[in-house]
């Protein structure tokens, strides 16, 4: 891979942290020693992504020590750490205590609560208090910023011009709801959120034959389809699409960070070529990839991002 391949763009909304257009999402796989995790996002982080975003329910706390112990001998303010609070009905501060200890860290750059993606859970986050305990942990310096993570455009139409959300996480890519495209990254730019956006690869379903994040497919749809979403008499693979075209489609879009899944080394060597050769596409490839995408997802289980 070679040397540094990125440098900070542009601040991630408010917050004042120059990030660069790609961040290294969920790392984590028990089938795979510590060490490689750890030596894998590290390769991440030499590459000069500087966005790294966590959770304590990916692989129960697994994720976080990964981060953290790649994260040893770099300066604290060189990489902009995004952990996750997953239970809303417990208290805030407890559990960002036990991430925090899992990650070896002070403190997070951000803390968002995971998922917010009905309009109830969002309505019981503010009458529960939650945000006011999220506050309070900033104030006795626990995290920087505050935020949700959602899979619900209606939810990120109330929470961006609320003033709680510094950053909101949500899917950008291929296949997506429009909104989150046409409403949320504009009303993004306009409350000056941060935007770390997901799903560039449908949860691998634009990539590959699966049901989502390497699942094999149970049962597969009717008919056989080659690569380039025609249907073949012989083929064994089902529509997809590349992953240059999948970042590609999202950097066109344009949010603040993309946040990949990039587990491995050549996941790492193909996202990061595409994001070096990145060209807009025109409004019409747009269209066409999209349509493209839809065919891919097609008896590939349900895209539980799009409500």
């Amino acid at each position: 891979m070679g040397g540094t391949r990125f440098t900070p763009r542009r601040e991630l909304g408010r917050t004042g942290f120059a990030a660069t257009v790609l961040g290294l999402g969920d790392l984590a796989d028990r089938s795979v020693p510590f060490e490689r995790c750890v030596a894998t996002l590290r390769r991440g982080l030499d590459a000069g992504v500087n966005v790294v975003d966590t959770a304590p329910g990916y692989e129960d706390g697994y994720s976080e020590r990964i981060v953290g112990a790649a994260l040893v001998g770099r300066p604290r303010d060189s990489i902009f750490v995004i952990d996750k609070v997953d239970h809303f009905d417990r208290p805030v501060a407890a559990q960002i205590d036990e991430s925090l200890a899992r990650l070896g860290l002070d403190f997070s750059d951000l803390f968002v609560f995971h998922s917010v993606s009905t309009p109830e859970s969002w309505s019981r986050l503010l009458a529960d208090g939650r945000f006011d305990e999220l506050k309070a942990c900033v104030a006795r310096g626990k995290a920087r910023f505050t935020g949700i993570s959602s899979h619900h455009p209606e939810v990120l139409r109330s929470a961006i011009p609320s003033g709680l959300c510094d950053v909101v996480l949500f899917p950008v890519g291929p296949f997506v709801d429009d909104r989150y495209v046409n409403e949320i990254l504009p009303l993004c730019r306009q409350y000056g959120v941060g935007s770390v956006c997901f799903k560039t690869f449908g949860a691998g379903k634009l990539l590959g034959d699966t049901a989502g994040y390497g699942q094999p497919l149970e049962q597969r749809p009717r008919g056989k389809w080659s690569s380039g979403g025609k249907p073949s008499s012989g083929g064994a693979e089902l529509p997809a699409l590349t992953v240059e075209e999948c970042v590609r489609y999202t950097l066109t879009c344009d949010p603040d960070v993309a946040l990949l899944g990039l587990s491995f080394p050549n996941e790492q060597d193909a996202a990061f070529a595409a994001a070096s050769g990145f060209l807009p596409y025109s409004p019409s490839e747009l269209g066409s990839v999209r349509r493209r995408a839809a065919l891919a997802v097609q008896g590939k289980g349900q895209c539980w991002w799009n409500p």
